[in-house]
């Protein structure tokens, strides 16, 4: 017997970080049955903030429906938040998704769609407080599921994420054969990968080296939850409680 279809999109959008694209569509294509698309406004070259040139499958306006959709993180985020297209687009691909999902700082490109207003989400560490921003319920995991809503933490949490995400959708044997497939065993050779497990001194200097940045990234934050506010503002009755409120109702 041939596996139900199921169609996978993943947005590749300019100067994303490359990993938390490729990291779950290593893992999304050797699921039974997963129709894998990379999604973007045009055919064409869209290059990682690395330099890495990858190629759309297909445009936002081809894609009719998906099972699945996700939207990585990397710098290329912070415009992506602002860009009325890509958000049109996931507020209207999102309603008719088994599961609305997103890597490192994707989700608060979820989060500026209005998608995670009332959720439990997770992001890279770094912004994790941002989330709140936006309606989402920020936690430190690496991996957080709410019902619908499947978010991975920083780059490389995007393959256990996937793991999450097939053994959701296919069944743990499933997800468990393709993590012993890749090899999945990780022993990294220092123990700094987390703001919980690095040394204090370590954790401070990367902050302050990487803090100009994230102040760029609040603020593309901040905006949209301004948008969100306003938008919840015009759709609710007069004395209603504007993002708040909307929230409360979810």
């Amino acid at each position: 017997m041939n596996p139900t279809v199921v169609n996978i999109g993943l947005v590749l959008f300019p100067n994303l970080t490359q990993l938390d694209l490729t990291g779950p569509a290593e893992v999304f294509g050797r699921m039974p049955g997963a129709k894998v698309q990379l999604l973007w406004k045009s055919i064409g070259p869209v290059t990682s903030d690395r330099g890495m040139r990858i190629l759309p499958d297909a445009t936002f306006d081809s894609c009719r429906s998906l099972d699945v959709i996700c939207v990585p993180g990397g710098p290329g985020q912070i415009a992506l938040m602002e860009d009325e297209e890509t958000l049109h687009f996931l507020r209207r691909i999102a309603p008719g998704c088994r599961l609305v999902t997103s890597v490192c700082t994707g989700s608060l490109v979820l989060g500026a769609a209005g998608l995670l207003i009332g959720y439990q989400a997770t992001c890279h560490w770094s912004s994790l407080d941002q989330l709140g921003l936006l309606g989402a319920h920020p936690v430190a995991n690496r991996v957080v599921r709410d019902r619908s809503r499947i978010t991975g933490a920083g780059v490389t949490s995007g393959i256990d994420f996937a793991l999450t995400v097939v053994g959701e959708l296919a069944g743990s044997g499933i997800a468990q054969g393709i993590q012993l497939q890749m090899e999945y065993d990780p022993e990294p050779p220092y123990r700094t990968g987390s703001p919980r497990s690095a040394p204090a001194e370590l954790l401070a200097s990367t902050r302050e080296t990487i803090a100009p940045f994230i102040a760029m990234r609040r603020a593309a934050t901040e905006r949209a939850a301004e948008c969100l506010r306003r938008s919840a503002q015009d759709a609710l009755p007069p004395q209603s409680g504007g993002l708040e409120q909307a929230i409360d109702r979810r």
